[in-house]
């Protein structure tokens, strides 16, 4: 356990859910704890529960340097760095804007790994620390109308990968977390981001598929959708444990996807997706088509 006077931490998107929760519960384990959101106001509550707050907009440089050059002003280095702080940027691929999906990656990628450079020079210095990533299990694989989001989180996996190897002799642990579905205004935000293009739009039944899906996973616990409590638990114990695991999976539902995933052939997966997430009528579309080259290719071999 990392001695009493070093423990200090920070979390990153505090101001609800998982964030919010795991800033509570590390304040309670004795960690000087900063939690941070873009929004102040969204973390007074925070204050009066053991927590400091300061304002932090992981998309924009200069906030980020703000915050952890106040932190390291005072304490010297951070110990504890979670990044928590993300969203789910829904919606099929061809109807996302360009900025639809460099947001996504600019708060759930290159926010995350920025923070990780800022923090890492002061924990080499001091010999020790430990940056824990809240990924995905949906970094494992990937559903349809979902892939900007999944694609952020196979990029948190990979990075978490390489950072991990390449801080440790610097004695920096770098850990993942992946969650399953968790009960959170996260999952509000959803249909929020889906982009809105009407009954003309190709994918209009993907669509509304997709959000009957999420409402039917998140109206019971069928599907063992988790708490913020139940994550922020095994961040703690990540945090505080002397030698912590690479990686965390918490939820049964997700530890089975991805094991279906790895076990299935590509073609099997897209017709269990098919079966979630349905397209519509699949004959009238191929009605439509045209003849394609490629089958005439295929009848002259």
């Amino acid at each position: 356990m990392i001695a009493a006077p070093y423990r200090v931490a920070l979390v990153t998107g505090a101001s609800s859910g998982i964030g919010k929760v795991t800033a509570t519960a590390l304040a309670s384990a004795g960690f000087t704890t900063y939690a941070t959101a873009r929004n102040l106001l969204a973390l007074g509550d925070l204050a009066a529960k053991g927590c400091y707050i300061l304002p932090l907009d992981i998309t924009d440089e200069a906030s980020m340097l703000a915050t952890v050059q106040t932190i390291e002003a005072k304490h010297g280095a951070i110990s504890v760095l979670i990044n928590n702080a993300g969203y789910n940027q829904i919606g099929p691929l061809e109807e996302l804007t360009m900025e639809d999906v460099r947001r996504q990656f600019e708060t759930n990628v290159f926010g995350l790994l920025r923070m990780c450079q800022l923090v890492l020079p002061e924990m080499r210095e001091q010999g020790y620390g430990r940056i824990i990533n809240v990924g995905s299990i949906g970094g494992t694989f990937t559903t349809p109308g979902n892939g900007a989001y999944h694609a952020s989180k196979y990029a948190v996996e990979s990075f978490t990968d390489a950072l991990r190897y390449e801080v440790k002799p610097f004695g920096v642990d770098v850990v993942l977390i992946q969650p399953t579905g968790v009960r959170t205004p996260f999952v509000e935000k959803l249909y929020v981001s889906m982009p809105r293009r009407g009954s003309d739009s190709p994918y209009a039944v993907l669509k509304q598929n997709i959000e009957a899906q999420i409402a039917q996973m998140f109206a019971g616990n069928a599907w063992g959708i988790l708490t913020p409590t139940d994550v922020a638990k095994v961040i703690v114990e990540a945090a505080i444990v002397r030698r912590p695991r690479t990686r965390y999976q918490v939820g049964l539902s997700g530890k089975i996807f991805s094991l279906v995933r790895r076990l299935l052939p590509d073609r099997a997966w897209d017709a269990l997706m098919s079966r979630m997430f349905p397209m519509g009528d699949v004959a009238a579309a191929k009605s439509r088509r045209k003849a394609s080259p490629f089958e005439d290719f295929k009848a002259m071999n």
